[in-house]
């Protein structure tokens, strides 16, 4: 009997890794913290881990896969902060204890922050996208770090403008706006340094197939 193939195993943890990293991400960016003295939504702690995941399952699966994953994972939160609201509209039960009396309290959404989560994600994630696909078309399977860098380098501050922006702004004030941006971007650039070799630790998948040693490139193809 034939080795079964890894890559469904693998797509489908790093999936989940990825849908749960947003749905984190999207609760406990209610909570305004601060960190080395800079205010910013608890969010960003596991939010970065988003982008490199992206581009891992766009090494493992494909660009079309990618981009299904973005807009599944924006479903999922969009349901979730649904359900959160239903839950904390339906009447406690006396007595049960303080998790009960004060769910709405915690966990209701801020219907601001969850679409200012939501649309930063889709826009920030698809232009990740589009920068990693041109990188690879370009340098084919090498300098896989740079696909990182770059990718990640240009969807994070347009995440975290549309992020903040949409969610603070007139909320906080410019200086305090100004502040949690910049926070954002930093620890996320910082989290894209740490997660930079994660790519090394899958192989390429979606239907790409290897080119054997003997095999001539064709017109337009980049031999890595």
């Amino acid at each position: 009997m034939p080795a079964r193939s890894p890559l469904p195993v693998a797509v489908a943890l790093l999936a989940a890794a990825y849908v749960a990293a947003q749905m984190l991400a999207d609760v406990t960016s209610l909570k305004i913290t601060e960190v080395a003295g800079f205010s910013m939504d608890a969010g960003t702690l596991v939010y970065p881990f988003t982008f490199t995941l992206r581009d891992l399952v766009h090494r493992v699966a494909g660009k079309e896969v990618a981009r299904a994953l973005i807009l599944a994972a924006a479903v999922v939160n969009l349901f979730m902060a649904g359900l959160f609201w239903l839950v904390a509209r339906l009447p406690a039960v006396a007595g049960v204890g303080p998790q009960t009396d004060s769910f709405g309290a915690v966990l209701a959404p801020v219907w601001r922050i969850v679409a200012a989560s939501i649309l930063a994600e889709v826009v920030a994630e698809f232009i990740d996208t589009d920068v990693y696909s041109r990188w690879e078309r370009r340098f084919g399977e090498r300098h896989q770090w740079g696909r990182v860098l770059a990718s990640n380098g240009v969807a994070i501050p347009i995440d975290s403008a549309l992020f903040v922006v949409v969610a603070f702004a007139g909320v906080m004030s410019w200086g305090n706006v100004g502040e949690t941006l910049a926070a954002n971007v930093a620890v996320k650039y910082l989290v894209t340094l740490v997660s930079v070799p994660w790519i090394y630790l899958v192989r390429p998948g979606g239907g790409r197939r290897r080119r054997r040693p003997d095999q001539p490139v064709v017109s337009g193809e980049i031999r890595p």
